[in-house]
């Protein structure tokens, strides 16, 4: 790796900026996309890097263009990310799935702006959250990543680099307009302390070489296209081979290897930062840019007495469901704030299973939750107020 693609020290860069670095850092070397604010900061930042690399940067002509183009560039050897905002990441939805059956691995930053359609495109919301997860037609499962500052945008990008690779599947970086856009303190570490996860080359003889049979952990290596390997890629039902297989037992067979590929390694996926737990009698959750609201609203908590804990989902997807019900059988309530009109508080709903009240807190999109909304929520949750 040349001394440009990781600029070791420390920086004061607003998040999509190092998104950027993150990404050159893992070894990304192509970039297909189109500018969206607010994500058009990351476009333009790649550009001017990644020719300085060796790397590919190319402006495609939309969304669906962009998320096509870089799945061809994965199979065709390189580590491949594009970024836009919820208008083009619903463009995307098609062929995010298409790079989820055929196993492809690369990364998808969204910075998420107020929607549906226009909506507000310089202001913030986390209203994505859902369509991330199951916006793609048909059964799946999908690793997203949620980052709370400029340096959790430079970690978690090089960990979303790190899963596709490790798992074969497009991973998704949900960011959101403040977090893109604020400028905080930035520390990139040395070229040799960033642990870069290479992609796994098959150990068969390209005769022998099936591009979908897993390895003991579920996941097949991967042949890159014209490293003498035969491949054939196809969004439809295939079989070990990647042929088609137009019957139920084919699909059966595929479907189960994504979905347990994942499933079976939630552990190892899922990351939270837990604060005030051993004690807690209502817990806050919360995620992105919220999360840093809910941390204040919990220490000030705690410094009136109140014991509240926070659970802060780094991945948001494959969701804590274990740790969700654990917490849940032993406070008296768990609250949420989220920009939505209730997504993610729904799953925490579900795996609280009424083992608790769960509450939430949130608006439309457009601004901030402060965090005396979060102590408010949290004053009421101990008096069984609404």
């Amino acid at each position: 790796m040349s001394d440009k693609s990781v600029l070791t020290g420390t920086w004061f860069m607003n998040g999509d900026h190092a998104c950027c670095e993150g990404a050159l850092a893992a070894g990304c070397r192509f970039f297909a996309g189109y500018p969206i604010t607010p994500a058009t900061e990351v476009a333009e930042r790649m550009s001017r890097r990644l020719p300085e690399l060796g790397g590919i940067y190319i402006q495609m002509e939309d969304e669906l263009a962009s998320m096509a183009a870089i799945l061809g560039a994965s199979w065709g050897g390189v580590k491949a990310m594009t970024s836009t905002s919820g208008p083009g990441f619903s463009l995307m939805m098609e062929n995010i799935g298409l790079g989820i059956c055929t196993e492809t691995p690369c990364v998808v930053c969204n910075v998420q702006r107020a929607g549906p359609s226009t909506g507000l495109p310089t202001l913030v919301a986390q209203g994505d959250m859902m369509q991330a997860r199951w916006g793609s037609h048909g059964h799946y499962e999908i690793i997203a990543l949620s980052p709370s500052s400029p340096q959790e945008m430079f970690d978690f990008t090089i960990r979303a680099f790190n899963l596709s690779e490790q798992y074969r599947l497009p991973v998704i970086i949900l960011a959101d307009e403040v977090v893109g856009h604020m400028n905080e303190r930035v520390v990139i570490p040395p070229a040799g302390e960033i642990e870069v996860v290479k992609r796994r080359k098959p150990t068969a003889p390209p005769g022998e070489y099936r591009p979908y049979q897993p390895d003991a952990d579920g996941v097949a290596p991967m042949a890159g296209c014209g490293e003498g390997y035969r491949i054939h890629v196809t969004g439809l039902t295939h079989d070990e081979r990647g042929y088609p297989g137009m019957n139920a037992a084919t699909q059966e067979q595929m479907m189960e290897r994504l979905i347990r590929k994942i499933r079976a390694n939630r552990d190892s996926i899922i990351r939270t930062e837990n604060v005030f737990l051993d004690d807690a009698e209502v817990v806050v959750v919360a995620y992105g840019i919220s999360a840093r609201s809910a941390r204040h609203a919990v220490q000030e908590a705690r410094a009136k007495g109140i014991r509240a804990g926070l659970i802060k989902l780094e991945t948001v997807w494959p969701f804590p469901e274990e740790l969700i019900r654990s917490v849940a059988s032993r406070v008296r309530a768990l609250v949420m704030p989220e920009i939505n009109a209730g997504q993610m508080v729904l799953e925490m709903e579900r795996c609280a299973g009424g083992a608790c009240p769960v509450r939430m807190v949130a608006h439309h999109g457009g601004a901030l939750i402060p965090p005396a909304k979060v102590l408010d929520a949290v004053r009421k949750a101990l008096k069984g107020r609404p």
